[in-house]
């Protein structure tokens, strides 16, 4: 069930702690607003929340389903459709990330720029050396962690 003020809720226990950037997964303005209210920054989900949080939103990771449909449902049209897991992201377009101007100028430039080089194929996000929380090398340099 989805409790719109639960989210903000949520927040608001965060911000009293301390917490100064609040991110939810609920597709939910709530948590952005008691944000906006609390003058701490947010990250929306699922769609470009910054106009429920002008003051707050940083960023949103906005998910576009229309690439993958688009694919899908012409391959049931060509007879070639295969079920399998999809992971489309920032290169095929499903996913994408507009940097807000509360972003110093600085940083949004080099944040564009790394989302740039992931569509190119440039930086892989989930390359190594990754280690686990005890330190422990998971992922050597060199080597990119799977999708899987």
């Amino acid at each position: 069930r989805f409790y719109t003020g639960k989210g903000a809720d949520a927040d608001n226990a965060l911000i009293e702690q301390g917490v100064d950037v609040v991110f939810q997964h609920t597709d939910s303005p709530a948590p952005i607003q008691a944000a906006e209210r609390r003058g701490v920054y947010a990250v929306g989900y699922a769609s470009d929340m910054a106009h429920f949080g002008p003051k707050a939103v940083l960023t949103s990771i906005v998910n576009d389903w229309a690439p993958h449909y688009i694919q899908a449902t012409q391959s049931v049209i060509d007879h070639a459709w295969k079920s399998q897991d999809y992971w489309g992201g920032l290169k095929e377009g499903t996913v994408e990330l507009p940097i807000s101007d509360l972003v110093p100028a600085p940083v949004k430039a080099e944040a564009e720029q790394i989302i740039a080089d992931i569509k190119s194929g440039a930086l892989h996000p989930f390359s190594g050396p990754i280690k686990d929380q005890a330190g422990v090398e998971k992922i050597p340099a060199g080597v990119s962690a799977t999708k899987a």
